[in-house]
């Protein structure tokens, strides 16, 4: 089973420059970051990407939000799809065995479905209101992720709305990693903020 580091930054780019937000991320321990920039076409996508790939330490996994292709041909180690994006199975064919694939999922139903799927994590959220997404899901809340970790029987990485305070009830639920964007990249020394993360969960 895989195992994943129990913060899951997100560079987004409603924050700033994805690429700036990584280094930051990686300076202050993260070692596992997403990108996310849906207001870019894949050529600029692909550059950040590629450019995070350079800074990123050598234990460091940067993951691809939604697009496979630009994972595949920048050389990403995984890719994390959505319910409309690509679908699981020829996202794995392109990217292979070794990528990690995670899966975003709403509901109990959804959660179920991904565990049998070729993935390596499943997201379940909102876990509580957030304004990092336009039109998010309904929240579900610590009870209902609680019925989902229990539920499958991979990694689960809790999103939506998590705080540094609220992460200790998300963990007790059952959920491996907690995603986190608002919470760290709202501050603007980002890379104390993300230690601070780290030694709050006893990883630094």
């Amino acid at each position: 089973m895989t195992v994943l580091p129990r913060l899951y930054a997100i560079a987004d780019a409603s924050f700033g420059d994805p690429v700036e937000i990584a280094r930051q991320l990686f300076g202050g321990g993260a070692r596992l970051v997403q990108i996310r920039n849906k207001r870019i076409g894949a050529g600029g996508l692909l550059e950040e990407v590629e450019q995070v790939l350079r800074i990123a330490p050598q234990d460091a996994r940067v993951i691809v939000n939604d697009r496979v292709d630009v994972a595949s041909l920048g050389g990403a180690h995984g890719v994390h799809l959505g319910q409309d994006d690509l679908p699981v199975e020829p996202a794995r064919q392109i990217l292979g065995e070794n990528a990690l694939i995670g899966y975003s999922t709403h509901n109990l139903d959804q959660a179920l479905q991904a565990d049998r799927l070729p993935v390596d994590y499943i997201a379940v959220g909102p876990v509580y209101p957030t304004t990092s997404k336009e039109n998010p899901d309904p929240v579900l809340g610590v009870e209902q992720l609680s019925r989902i970790c229990h539920a499958v029987h991979k990694p689960v990485v809790a999103i939506g709305g998590i705080t540094l305070e609220r992460a200790t009830e998300v963990f007790a639920a059952g959920a491996q990693s907690v995603a986190v964007i608002g919470d760290l990249l709202k501050y603007e020394d980002l890379a104390a903020r993300t230690r601070l993360w780290l030694e709050s969960m006893g990883t630094q």
